[in-house]
């Protein structure tokens, strides 16, 4: 039987409003378009507003409608129903004290306030495939009508930054449907309209500037967190009982004449749930793994090529990455294999086929910019890796020759030396790395500061590599091809493992080989040298460490690095580990892979845990914590990253694919 789990606050969290601005909302468009906020309503981040549309799919983000200020008049009383923070600090007005409850109904955010004996609800939705977001009031209950009145604060600016207004004119003009706002002659349009019955509600022009209003979360990161807003027009509409209106924004232009039906929403989060369960026989249902499935189904965007018109490809985290190929590819498992979106995955692995070069995949996808950068070392590793288990689910041997001559290439790139002195050395180990770039997963970079360079032979690389070659082996018997380079190569590699065993530490050096010598820094990477190579079938390829060996770093990751939303970056008695994650951005990236928690290396504990001690309930465990935190900083979804210090504050992106993606795996390897 399913388990539905609704995430739902009332007073004791809404109207506390500590608690109600730290918790923040996400709704997606399938482009890369978004729109987030607080459960307070409070503006906190510069990533907050109702319609950030996605103008260069899957980039481009540019934000268009900030917010609504809601005022109800019931009964000749003003009730605002808005919070806005200001520079000098004040809050004014509080409009979070009229909020009775908040809850998701799947992936969209609905508020309830009272007014007197009057209920009004709000949610908020966005079209699929489209640049729009709908914005539905509905009164719920009340003696008599109601009067609401709306502002709308509008801007136009990449994501990243913030707006000053000196000197910014938009032109804004009455249309037939409401009013058409434009910021400067080559800008997109948005479209703002307001319906009810069917029956388009009249605006009133304003075009005045609220300035000063103050970001919370900006001012911690360091970041300018003082913004201006244009209050562009306001309508005003009188509600009866069960009567709604709704608010269309949208860049794409005045959208259908009837605004689309809130229950298509629910019709297709439904479908998705659906396929979760048929193609996944879990023997239990684990606390939010719904929620989880709709979370996840998040990050997966358009990505649109000349030659793969319906190309696909996975956004890193919300609300400030694109798409990478390293987090793609270890996402992709978790949110479309896991979750039975095998032709999702097919086409996500199909995509990044195209964008191979020297063997290497892209590591990002800059936003306004058309060339990839390929600094990784990593993604085209864990390519081998995400059609090795998308062949576990389908056996398309189809797709698998199709793509067989691209990890060929990849082979050869690394054998020959491609970027960045990526090689294979003559001990059968990878070698990466050169002065001033960052190529694995630990990449902070500040100027020309590499935080955590890892030159050398860095250990999960090599780990991936083997696994790469066994992989490969598996599929030329596949294909009918040769495979014996392939098990030469790995025969080496896995000889030459055993380098990384420390004798005195009895763990695995994080660097062998490093222009300093090897790193004995205890870091969560070695786990990957017991959660793969993975089979799902038959006898596994033969291991990279030993049975005592595999042990001994299960347990001392769990003993030293486990926490509850994932494992720590660094040992905390190591002289350079830093608890707290915060500051400007060379306070915040010089802590990021030096003891902060990432909670997608949960997905890899587990996995390695299960291996060496064949427990699932001990393993589920370490899962269910993520559960929890599904309601505790962007509900319905999990955090990239958190304090390496209790109570492991959440940090950094807040709604992050990998860790969604393999906590979800995470569940389906313990209870499938």
């Amino acid at each position: 039987m399913k388990k539905k789990i609704k995430i739902r606050f009332g007073r004791e969290i809404c109207g506390n409003l500590e608690a109600s601005e730290q918790k923040e909302w996400l709704v997606t468009n399938g482009i890369g378009g978004y729109a987030s906020g607080t459960v307070s309503g409070l503006l906190t981040r510069s990533y907050h507003g109702l319609l950030l549309a996605t103008l260069e799919p899957p980039l481009g983000i540019t934000l268009m409608l900030t917010k609504l200020d809601e005022t109800v008049d019931y009964n000749g009383v003003f009730y605002p129903l808005y919070s806005n923070r200001w520079a000098d600090g004040t809050v004014a007005p509080q409009g979070y004290k009229k909020l009775e409850s908040f809850h998701l109904d799947g992936t969209t955010p609905v508020w309830v306030y009272a007014c007197a004996d009057a209920l009004i609800e709000k949610r908020v939705w966005m079209q699929q495939k489209d640049n729009t977001t709908y914005v539905r009031y509905k009164m719920l209950r009340g003696s008599l009508p109601l009067s609401l009145s709306l502002k709308a604060l509008v801007n136009y600016r990449d994501r990243h930054s913030t707006t000053q207004s000196q000197d910014l004119n938009y032109e804004i003009t009455n249309q037939k449907h409401g009013i058409k706002i434009k910021a400067f002659p080559d800008a997109a349009d948005l479209y703002l309209s307001a319906t009810k019955n069917q029956e388009a509600i009249a605006w009133q022009i304003n075009n005045e500037w609220y300035r000063n209003f103050a970001l919370a979360v900006e001012e911690y990161r360091g970041l300018n967190s003082i913004e201006d807003h244009l209050y562009a027009g306001n309508c005003s509409v009188t509600l009866k009982l069960g009567e709604s209106v709704t608010i269309l924004a949208s860049a794409e232009g005045w959208g259908i004449s009837e605004p689309e039906d809130w229950q298509q929403e629910r019709i297709r989060e439904t479908k998705l749930i659906d396929l979760f369960f048929q193609h996944t026989k879990l023997k239990t249902i684990p606390d939010g793994i719904e929620q989880l499935v709709l979370a996840g189904a998040q990050f997966i965007v358009d990505r649109p090529l000349a030659d793969v018109p319906e190309g696909k490809t996975i956004i890193a985290g919300y609300p400030w990455f694109g798409d990478w190929g390293r987090d793609t590819m270890i996402s992709l498992p978790g949110l479309t294999l896991a979750t039975g979106r095998f032709e999702i995955a097919k086409v996500i692995l199909r995509t990044f086929a195209k964008y191979l070069d020297r063997g290497m995949l892209p590591n990002v996808f800059p936003d306004r910019a058309k060339t990839p950068e390929y600094n990784t070392v990593d993604a085209s590793l864990w390519y081998f890796e995400a059609i090795r288990d998308y062949m576990a689910h389908t056996g398309d041997k189809q797709l698998l020759s199709e793509l067989f001559p691209a990890l060929v290439e990849i082979i050869d790139g690394y054998c020959r030396n491609t970027r960045y002195n990526i090689h294979l050395d003559s001990d059968g180990l990878i070698y990466a790395g050169e002065t001033g770039v960052q190529l694995t997963w630990m990449d902070a970079k500040v100027g020309d500061w590499v935080v955590t360079p890892r030159i050398g032979k860095p250990v999960e690389i090599n780990a991936l590599w083997y696994n790469a070659l066994m992989i490969m082996s598996q599929f030329a018997k596949h294909l009918g091809k040769l495979d014996g380079e392939y098990l030469a190569m790995a025969a080496k590699t896995r000889e030459s493992f055993q380098r990384f065993w420390n004798l005195d530490l009895q763990y695995c050096y994080d660097v062998l080989d490093t222009p300093d010598g090897n790193d004995n820094s205890l870091r969560p990477n070695q786990i990957f040298a017991v959660s793969l190579p993975v089979t799902k079938k038959g006898a596994s390829p033969a291991p990279l460490l030993d049975d005592r060996q595999q042990k001994q770093v299960v347990d001392i990751v769990s003993q030293r690095l486990l926490t509850s939303h994932g494992l720590r970056s660094l040992a905390q008695d190591h002289p350079d580990y830093v608890g707290i994650y915060g500051g400007d951005r060379f306070q915040r990236d010089g802590a990021y892979h030096q003891g902060t928690v990432w909670g997608w290396l949960i997905g890899h504990f587990v996995q390695a845990h299960l291996k060496v001690y064949q427990n699932p309930q001990v393993c589920k465990t370490f899962l269910e914590p993520m559960s929890e935190h599904l309601a505790a900083a962007c509900v319905g979804s999990l955090s990239e990253i958190f304090d390496g210090d209790a109570p492991f504050i959440p940090r950094g992106a807040f709604a992050q694919a990998w860790s969604v993606a393999e906590v979800l795996r995470g569940w389906v390897l313990v209870d499938g």
